[in-house]
Order: C-alpha cells, then structure tokens, then sequence
C-alpha cells in the first residue's frame, strides 16, 4: 500500500512555545490513521502544520511524493487535502445548501454526484437544506463540516476531533460516515473517543509532549492495557 503522506520529524512553535519537538508518522493510501495522545499533546498542531496554518520551522511533509510544508494553505488545500478543523468552521449565516456551494472548487457533474452521495449519507443536511448553519445542533454541524471536505475530489481529508461534545448516538452516526467515506477516500484523524478511534482506525501513532512516542496496527493497540494507560489514560 502506497504512503499518501509523510510527515518527518517536524517542529512547530505557536509563538514562543515549542509545540512539536518531533513529531513523525505516514498515512497510507485507502487506510484511516489516528493520532492519539493526551489533551495538549500536539495532535491538533501536528494537522495545522500540515495545512500550513502553523507551519512546521524544521522537518518535511510531504505528498505524494512532493514537500508541501513551505507552501501556503491555500496551495496545499489544492493539491487534494480537505481539512475539517476542531471548530468545525462552517459560515453560521449561510444555509447548509450555501455552505456547501462555497466550499465547491468546481461545479462539475463529478462534484455534483459527490455532493449527492454525501447528503444521502447525511440525511440531516438533506432535511435542513435551506436552514443556517449557526441554527444546526452541534452534531449536525460536524456532519456539515466533514460533507464540506469530501465535497471535492480530496485523496486526503484531515478531520480534529469529531466527535468531541456530542452525544453517543451523534457519535455513532458520525463514525458511520468516516467508515462509509473510508471506502471513497484515505483519512487522518484526531480522536480522543478511544473506542470510535479503535473501530475505524487502521494505524496508530502516539504523540506524547509534541513527539510521536509509539506506533503500530490499531488492532495491537486495543490489546495492550499498559500503552494505553501510560500514554492515553484508559485503565
């Protein structure tokens, strides 16, 4: 299986403080990858750098083969990463049908059909169409936040966090989505749900103080009681 993206050794300051002090890891073609850690570990920082939202001062990202970590946002977001923050980052004021429309690079039959596939997905949207996004319950605007980033044609979508604040069946449904977009498209995720990152996740990396501590198959992870103590918290 092919590495869509690899991320070698970077430091990222915010400010004066020293964020990511190494952090390293790859993201296979077709698989979801989960960072795990603890709150403040760096794991959001670590998809910022790559989006170039705080870009890394040292180490490499790159995709596909090319070193994105200079290039502005706006550039590595057109080279095919579709990013869906912790805030969710939906305009408030705009409909859901707006929300999507603005966040189209293209307006082709193949965005189209895109769009038409992810909806179905979300019925919600669907039900809400012509409602504002600030108006959308807190699950309902995750779901609009992730639709908006497989909207286009991304072979790699970042997602923060997704199902933090919601309530369980919110949750379920979303990590639903992410297995359903799993088949389409290749995903890095955020979790701190240990149990939705378990049951979606195909590789692991632990970042422990803004370094990437440990790694394996997901499935290793579930079975060993002490890592997921020392570095995760869970008894």
């Amino acid at each position: 299986m092919s590495t869509l993206l690899k991320v070698e050794n970077i430091e990222t300051y915010i400010g004066q403080y020293h964020i990511l002090q190494g952090v390293s890891f790859e993201v296979k073609k077709g698989e979801v990858t989960v960072l795990l850690g603890r709150n403040g570990a760096g794991k959001t920082t670590s998809l910022r750098s790559i989006m170039g939202l705080t870009p890394p001062s040292r180490g490499l990202v790159t995709y596909k083969g090319e070193e994105i970590q200079t290039l502005p946002t706006y550039k590595i977001a057109n080279k095919g990463i579709g990013y869906v923050p912790e805030d969710q980052g939906i305009f408030s004021d705009l409909t859901v049908e707006e929300n999507m429309r603005v966040a189209m690079k293209t307006q082709d039959q193949e965005t189209e059909e895109r769009m038409n596939w992810i909806i179905d997905l979300f019925p919600d949207l669907k039900r809400f169409w012509k409602k504002a996004g600030g108006n959308l319950s807190g699950g309902q605007k995750q779901m609009l936040s992730i639709a908006r980033a497989y909207l286009n044609n991304n072979d790699l979508i970042l997602i923060d966090e997704p199902s933090k604040g919601l309530a369980p069946i919110v949750v379920e449904k979303v990590m639903h989505s992410i297995e359903e977009m799993k088949e389409k498209t290749t995903i890095l995720l955020v979790e701190q749900n240990f149990m939705m990152a378990s049951q979606i996740g195909d590789r692991f990396y632990i970042i422990d103080d803004g370094a990437t501590v440990h790694d394996g198959q997901m499935q290793s992870l579930v079975k060993d009681e002490e890592l997921k103590k020392k570095y995760l918290g869970i008894a």
